[in-house]
This record gives structure tokens, sequence and C-alpha cells, in this order.
């Protein structure tokens, strides 16, 4: 079977025409084989490329992470189970694979050895109001390290008992914080508590967590959209990698003009 590249050589040197080139992509066993890897992504937007693992073959993982390790030093996976970890461990011997979430809703930091992360270049607060948020919020944190920002992070302060929330705000602006990540399930007030608490942007991230009718995160969505505190922006349910980034710009931002 031919690989893309290949097909593409053929094309440029007028072995194939353009119609046969395309019988021959289409004829590829995986669709994945046609992906292209955006190894420039950071140095062009300032947010690495990150592997969404859930839909993929471990076999193409380990081709990806390589590639990615080979040219930036490091490979970020989100939402990867323990059986594709253990894979990849097995698979990889001379790379340093790091893993945080639970269950099978884990982030994954695949890195050469002498791979460190840029000099820290601002600060965000995660904050979560349950640890039913703990494994979005590795998310936020994994695409924060990798981006040079500092995390400082507080788990289960959910407004069930707002009296926890105390001392987090106080540490909050005792660090100089430039952006709050804040994670809530059920009806998601949390966020709004938060961004009515501070002079900072707030991000809000509704989670799948709840009972009956929209307890798979659509209350939370919702509850954060009708926000009635100003300065609180909103992902979608479960963005915990796209909320990370958008603070993770928003520090480093900061710092720059510091």
């Amino acid at each position: 079977m031919p690989t893309v590249r290949e097909i593409l050589q053929d094309l440029i040197s007028g072995k194939i025409d353009v119609d046969m080139a395309m019988k021959k992509l289409q004829g590829l066993t995986s669709i994945e084989d046609l992906a292209v890897i955006d190894l420039n992504r950071e140095s062009r937007s300032g947010v690495p490329e990150v592997i969404f693992a859930e839909s993929k073959h471990p076999e193409t993982l380990i081709h990806i992470i390589k590639e990615m390790v080979d040219k930036n030093g490091y490979a970020l996976l989100t939402r990867m189970n323990s059986e594709k970890v253990k894979f990849i461990e097995t698979s990889i011997k001379n790379y340093v694979v790091e893993v945080s979430g639970q269950g099978d809703h884990l982030t994954v930091l695949v890195k050469a050895e002498q791979w460190t992360p840029p000099e820290a270049g601002g600060k965000v607060a995660v904050i979560t109001a349950g640890t039913s948020d703990i494994p979005y919020a590795r998310e936020a944190e994994a695409i924060c390290h990798v981006m040079g920002i500092e995390v400082i992070s507080f788990y289960d302060v959910g407004v069930a008992g707002i009296h926890r929330l105390v001392e987090p705000m106080k540490k909050i602006r005792e660090k100089n914080i430039d952006a709050v990540i804040v994670f809530a399930g059920m009806e998601g007030a949390l966020p709004t508590v938060v961004a009515s608490l501070v002079d900072i942007p707030v991000i809000g991230v509704p989670i799948p967590t709840g009972y009956g009718f929209g307890g798979k995160g659509e209350t939370a969505l919702k509850s954060m959209l009708q926000s009635c505190a100003p300065g609180l922006a909103v992902v979608n349910i479960g963005n915990g990698l796209g909320a990370g980034a958008f603070a993770a710009l928003i520090a480093r931002r900061c710092h720059i003009r510091e």
C-alpha cells in the first residue's frame, strides 16, 4: 500500500494524473493516514498541536508521537484510556511518559528526556467545583504547562460548601493570577460566583456531571451562558483543553506587557 507521500511524489513527477492520485488516496485503508500533523502550530498561533486520542488507533498514536517528539521535544495527548497508555509505555522506551487524570479520562505528556517547558510567563488558577471535574481540569493544566504558564489548582470547592472558596480567593489575589478557569457540573453556578469576586478574566467550563434532565452538562452550559457576572467567558461542555489554551494566551500576554 503506497503512502500519501509516495502518491504525491508520483503525481508531481507525472507518473500518475490527478484522477489516479485521487483514487489511490481514497483507497488508503485508514483515513487517519491522510492527516497532516501541524508541527508549526505553536509558532504560528501560540498554542501547540495536541493529539485527541479518543478515536485514534494505538499504532497511529505511536506514529504521531514519534514525529512530534522528534520535531518539538514533546507530544501532548488528551482523552486517553488506560489501555492506550499501557500500549504507549510498552512501545516507546526512550521517552518520558507522564500521565494525569482519572479512570479512562487521561491526559498524557510524552517527552524527550532533555525537554523542558518554556520559562514561566504568567499564572493561571484552576478551580473545580467537585472531584468529578478533575480529569477535565488536568487537560487545562497540561496545556498551560507546555505553554510555559504556572498553574495553581484548587479542587472540590463548589457552591454546595461555599465556605471552601474563601481560601482559594485569598491565594488567587496574593499570587497575582492572570486568569482563572472554573470547572463545574450540575447547575454550573461556581464560575458566576468566582467572576463576581475577582477583577481578572474567568473562563467557565461546564462539565457533564449531574442528574436526569440536563445532567450531561447542558444545564451547566446554559447557566454559565446566562451568567449575570461580567468578565466570564464560557467554552463548550468538557472543553478543558480549550479553556486552558485561552487562559494561557491571556497570561502570556499579560506577562509580555509587564
